[in-house]
C-alpha cells in the first residue's frame, strides 16, 4: 500500500504577512502576487524598508529632544542629585542590559532557524539538480548506444549476412526498433538549462546566506560589546567609556533599524511566494518546459498519468522486440555464420544495458522523488526561513529599545558624574577620605620621609633650636614596667623618648621616663616663659 502523499500547507504567518498592504512609492495599491520582475512590486517591498527608515528618524528625534531636555534642566536639591539619579540610572542600565541580552538570545535563535531553512533549500535544489542531470545522462547515453554502437554492429552483420535475405530483413527490423527508441528519447524534456539555473540559484543562495549569517553574528557581538562598555562605564564612573557607549549606541540603533527594514522586506516577499509557489513556478518555466510536465512534478497526483508513460512504454516494447530478434539470430544464424557471434553478443549486451537504463530512467522520471525535493525546499523557505526572519525582526525591535534606553540613561549618568566631582572639589584636598585626593596622590611622586611621630620639638619653638635632652637611664624600674607590659601581650607600649611639647605623656611609661619628661617640660617653660607670656 503506497504511503500517504504529503501536501504543502502554508503556515499561518505566511497568510498574515501576505495580507500586509502592498503600496507603491506613490502609495497606490499593488498586486501582492510574487513577481520580482515587476517594478511596482519591487517598489512595494522597498516601501517597507522606507517605513523602517522613517521609524529610525522619529526615534533619533525623540532621543535628541530627550537629551536636550536632560542637559538643560537643573535639579535644585542636592539630595535628589545624590540619591535619586544614581538609583534611576542604575535601574535603567539594568533594564537596558536585560533587554539587550534577551534580544541577542532571540536573534541567535532566529539566525539559526533562517540558516537551517536556507541550507535545506540548497540541499533540495542539489538533489533535484542531481536527478535532472542523471536523467539527461541516461537519455544521452542510451541515444549514443543506439546511434553509434548499434549501427556499427548492424553494419558488420549486414556484410556477414549479405547472402541471406531473411537475416538482412531481421537486421532492418532491429534497426527500425532502435529508431523508435531514439524517437521516444528525443521526446523527453532536456533538463540542461534547468540544471544550469538551479546550480546558479543554489550557489547564489549559499553565498548570500553565508554573509547574511556572518553579518548577524557580528551584529550580536557588537551589541554585547556595547552592553559591556555601558556596564564598565557606569561601574567605573568613566566619562570616556560613557561617551564611547553613547556613540556605539547610536550606531547600534542605526544597524538595528536597518536590519529590521531588510527582514521586513524579505519576510513579506518570501511570504508572497509561499502563498502561491505553484503559480510562480508555472509562470517562470513557461516556454522552457511543457506545462503538463511542470504540473506533474508540482502536484504529483496519484490519479493523474505521467506525461512520459507513452514514451517509456514504446521504449520498453521496442527493446523487448529487439532482444527477441537478436536471440533468434544467435540461435539460428551463428551455426551458419560463426563470425557473426561476436557482433550479436555485443548487440545483446547493449540491449541489456539499455534495459537497465530504462528502469533507472523510469524511476527518476517518477514525480515522487522530485515532488519530495520540492516540498522540502518549500518547508525550508516558508517554515524555518520566514520563522527565523520573524525572530530576527523581534531582535531588531528589542535591540532598538535597549539602545534607546541606554542613550536615555547616558546624559543622566554624565550629570551625576559631574555633580560628584564638583562635590569632591569642595572637600579639603588633604583629606585622606577624599576619592579625588587619593586619585591625585596616586599620580604624584611620594614626598620625603616624615620625621618620627615622637619629636623633640615643641609647638612653640623651631625644631632646629632644640636638642634632645640626655636620657637618664635607670635599670631598677625596668622590671616593674616589663611586668606591667606583660598585660599587653609582652610587647612594650612605650617609646625610648616620650612625647615632648605635646602636653600629654605616652600611654604607659616607666618612672625614669616620667622624671625625664617632667625635667624637659620645666626647662621648656623656663626658656619660653618670658617670650610667650600667658
Amino acid at each position: 500500500m503506497p504511503a500517504a502523499r504529503v501536501e504543502y500547507v502554508a503556515p499561518w504567518w505566511v497568510a498574515w504577512l501576505h495580507s500586509v498592504p502592498h503600496l507603491g512609492l506613490r502609495l497606490q495599491p499593488v498586486d501582492s502576487t510574487f513577481n520580482p520582475r515587476d517594478e511596482s512590486y519591487r517598489e512595494s517591498l522597498l516601501l517597507l524598508g522606507l517605513v523602517a527608515a522613517i521609524c529610525l528618524g522619529l526615534n533619533l528625534i525623540f532621543l535628541a529632544a530627550y537629551v536636550v531636555c536632560v542637559c538643560c534642566c537643573r535639579q535644585d536639591e542636592a539630595v535628589q542629585t545624590k540619591r535619586r539619579n544614581p538609583c534611576c540610572v542604575t535601574w535603567t542600565a539594568v533594564v537596558a542590559g536585560l533587554i539587550c541580552c534577551a534580544a541577542v538570545g532571540v536573534g541567535f535563535y532566529g539566525n539559526s532557524e533562517t540558516n537551517d531553512g536556507m541550507y535545506q533549500l540548497i540541499y533540495s535544489l542539489d538533489n533535484a539538480n542531481h536527478t535532472f542531470s542523471r536523467i539527461d545522462a541516461l537519455v544521452s547515453g542510451t541515444t549514443q548506444k543506439m546511434e553509434v554502437d548499434l549501427e556499427q554492429h548492424l553494419a558488420r552483420l549486414s556484410e556477414i549476412f549479405a547472402a541471406r535475405g531473411d537475416y538482412i530483413q531481421t537486421l532492418k527490423f532491429v534497426q527500425q526498433m532502435a529508431g523508435n527508441i531514439m524517437v521516444q528519447l528525443s521526446g523527453l524534456p532536456v533538463w540542461r538549462e534547468v540544471t544550469t539555473e538551479l546550480t546558479e540559484l543554489a550557489d547564489q543562495t549559499g553565498y548570500v546566506e553565508y554573509y547574511r549569517w556572518l553579518s548577524y553574528l557580528l551584529l550580536f557581538i557588537l551589541d554585547l560589546v556595547i552592553c559591556l562598555i555601558a556596564c564598565l562605564g557606569l561601574a567605573r564612573r568613566s566619562r570616556c567609556l560613557l561617551a564611547s557607549m553613547l556613540c556605539c549606541g547610536v550606531l547600534g540603533l542605526f544597524l538595528s533599524w536597518t536590519s529590521l527594514a531588510a527582514d521586513s522586506a524579505a519576510a513579506v516577499g518570501t511570504s508572497d511566494f509561499c502563498s502561491a509557489p505553484d503559480t510562480f513556478i508555472l509562470n517562470v518555466t513557461e516556454g522552457q518546459i511543457r506545462t503538463e510536465v511542470t504540473r506533474y512534478y508540482l502536484y504529483c497526483s496519484q490519479s493523474g498519468s505521467s506525461p512520459f508513460q507513452q514514451a517509456l512504454t514504446v521504449f520498453q516494447r521496442s527493446l523487448t522486440t529487439m532482444q527477441i530478434q537478436v536471440a533468434g539470430l544467435l540461435q539460428f544464424a551463428v551455426p551458419l555464420f560463426p563470425t557473426a557471434e561476436k557482433d550479436l553478443l555485443g548487440i545483446q549486451l547493449l540491449l541489456n544495458s539499455s534495459e537497465s537504463s530504462l528502469h533507472q530512467l523510469t524511476a527518476m522520471l517518477d514525480c515522487r522523488g522530485l515532488h519530495k525535493d520540492y516540498l522540502d525546499a518549500l518547508a525550508g523557505i516558508c517554515y524555518d526561513g520566514i520563522e527565523g526572519l520573524l525572530y530576527l525582526g523581534l531582535f531588531s525591535l528589542l535591540a532598538a529599545l535597549a539602545f534607546s534606553t541606554m542613550i536615555c540613561a547616558g546624559p543622566r549618568a554624565w550629570k551625576h558624574f559631574t555633580t560628584r566631582d564638583r562635590d569632591y572639589d569642595d572637600i579639603d584636598s588633604d583629606d585622606p577620605f577624599n576619592p579625588q585626593a587619593r586619585r591625585i596622590a596616586a599620580h604624584n611622586p611620594p614626598r620625603g620621609q616624615l620625621r618620627s611621630f615622637c619629636s623633640y620639638s615643641s609647638g612653640l619653638g623651631s625644631q632646629t633650636s632644640l636638642q634632645p635632652p640626655a636620657q637618664t637611664i635607670s635599670n631598677a624600674p625596668v622590671s616593674e614596667y616589663m611586668n606591667q607590659a606583660m598585660l599587653f601581650g609582652g610587647n612594650p607600649r612605650y617609646e625610648n623618648v616620650p612625647l615632648i611639647g605635646r602636653g600629654s605623656p605616652p600611654p604607659t611609661y616607666s618612672p625614669s621616663m616620667r622624671a625625664t619628661y617632667l625635667s624637659v617640660a620645666d626647662e621648656h617653660l623656663r626658656h619660653y616663659g618670658n617670650e610667650f607670656p600667658a
